[in-house]
């Protein structure tokens, strides 16, 4: 089977004052289809940066970046982009802006609803349908994101931090629920994280980046079986996995 995503040998320079920064130098990776891949690295290593060449909002350098074979012009509705600030439209309730993209593409009003109530449900928002986002946890907000993101029926998932801004409870409890509607719905995930055990409780693979230039340093494969637990998180086989990513980031 084809790779979802393909990086080939992608580099991304940025034009400053007196010479170009190199923000990532010649990547090349495979995600697969249905795959959750977390990216770690130190700051500058590139992550971001590979997320939004990938999600369209970057051109590269040198290099493609193919999406079922075909390489990347800019955004696509297959690409749903998840940010660490929760990109609510203000003015609107939970429904409604989960429902904004599908009203883009043109879903008539019933089917708009009855997609967006899924997806609320399913993240568990379905008391606050009609609250508008200043009323709503940092959270909260976020699994209005998600759920807004899953409603236009991407095949894959760019996230870029999306609860780095969280307090430690409600960063593991999204954690679990992410998982949770990532197994039902089985998209692929790319996710970028600062947090070594975010990386490793969500992923099948950690890609591990080198910074400056940023570049592919290690792929780890997480052997641990789903659905992850509290149990797993404690266990011997998740520490190993998740001292060796730290020490593949944070000893180059």
């Amino acid at each position: 089977m084809a790779p979802k995503i393909v990086f080939d040998k992608v580099t991304r320079r940025f034009d400053l004052k007196d010479n170009a920064f190199v923000a990532l130098d010649r990547l090349s990776l495979d995600i697969a289809d249905g795959e959750f891949v977390t990216v770690v690295g130190p700051s500058g290593c590139g992550k971001s940066t590979a997320l939004n060449i990938a999600a369209g909002l970057l051109k590269p350098s040198e290099g493609t970046v193919l999406v079922d074979g075909k390489a990347v012009e800019g955004p696509g509705p297959e690409r749903g982009m998840i940010f660490q600030q929760y990109a609510l439209f203000p003015w609107l309730t939970v429904r409604q802006n989960v429902e904004f993209g599908l009203r883009i593409k043109g879903e008539e009003a019933s089917r708009r609803r009855q997609i967006a109530e899924r997806f609320i449900d399913l993240v568990g928002l379905g008391d606050f349908a009609d609250a508008l986002p200043k009323t709503l946890s940092g959270g909260m907000k976020q699994r209005c994101a998600i759920a807004r993101a899953y409603a236009v029926d991407p095949s894959i998932l760019l996230m870029d931090e999306p609860f780095g801004a969280l307090d430690a409870l409600t960063r593991v409890q999204l954690q679990d629920q992410l998982l949770d509607t990532w197994s039902r719905e089985r998209r692929t995930v790319m996710f970028i994280t600062h947090d070594v055990d975010e990386a490793v409780y969500l992923a099948n693979r950690v890609i591990v980046m080198a910074a400056r230039p940023g570049r592919l340093k290690e792929i780890i494969d997480v052997g641990l079986p789903y659905p992850r637990t509290e149990e797993i998180r404690l266990s011997a086989e998740f520490m190993s996995i998740r001292n060796r990513v730290w020490q593949a980031v944070y000893h180059q």
